[in-house]
């Protein structure tokens, strides 16, 4: 069931599965039996030490939409600072861990204008962009398709990489030329002045 925190809604994010190959002491093959499994059953079972070590590393809450923008409507009106809704969960799960002291440290992961839809339903009107972000809404959108072909894909990027590389070489060629007139200005202009210097006396 989709959420107002997307990146919530992945199964299988990257991060976790590199944490899952440190639990597995760095064992690519029990990681992959193990993300196998998880794939065919949606279940994914740690037992014995490995299972201890996990819940040495982790303490775990769960936040639901309601708390979500509860949480978020929460610090905006209490500290004048608004969350996304990924952030909101991890603070909101600090909360009901009761680990919330002056030491507690909690990262948010984005801005909360990349999920402008989510958090104006905790708070509206929401608080005002940045001058950088606020730009953006009027800049053009430019995009690429690409077929689902890993090597289309990738030829695809090569030759942007290549157009790029050539654009600042050929304007990294201009600057030099026009440093290369302004000294040689400079050089003129001071000769001229010596000579000019030379003839009055």
């Amino acid at each position: 069931q989709a959420t107002i925190s997307p990146s919530m809604d992945i199964c299988v994010s990257s991060n976790f599965e590199r944490y899952l190959f440190h639990l597995a002491g760095d064992d690519s093959t029990t990681l992959a039996n193990w993300m196998s499994a998880f794939e065919s059953t949606g279940k994914l079972t740690i037992s014995g030490k490995m299972l201890d070590k996990a819940r040495a590393d982790f303490k775990s809450a769960r936040a639901d939409t309601d708390a979500t923008l509860k949480i978020i409507k929460r610090y905006n009106s209490d500290h004048e600072y608004m969350l996304c809704p990924h952030s909101a969960v991890g603070v909101d799960a600090v909360h009901q861990l009761n680990t919330a002291d002056s030491a507690t440290v909690c990262l948010a992961t984005a801005h909360f204008a990349k999920f402008g839809d989510a958090c104006s339903m905790a708070v509206d009107p929401l608080p005002t962009l940045p001058k950088q972000l606020s730009k953006l809404w009027k800049m053009q959108i430019r995009s690429s398709n690409c077929p689902n072909d890993a090597t289309v894909v990738q030829a695809f990027m090569e030759k942007r990489i290549e157009e790029r590389i050539a654009k600042h070489a050929a304007r990294d060629e201009k600057k030099k030329v026009l440093k290369n007139v302004v000294l040689v200005s400079a050089a003129v202009g001071a000769l001229a002045m010596a000579v000019s210097a030379l003839r009055r006396r």
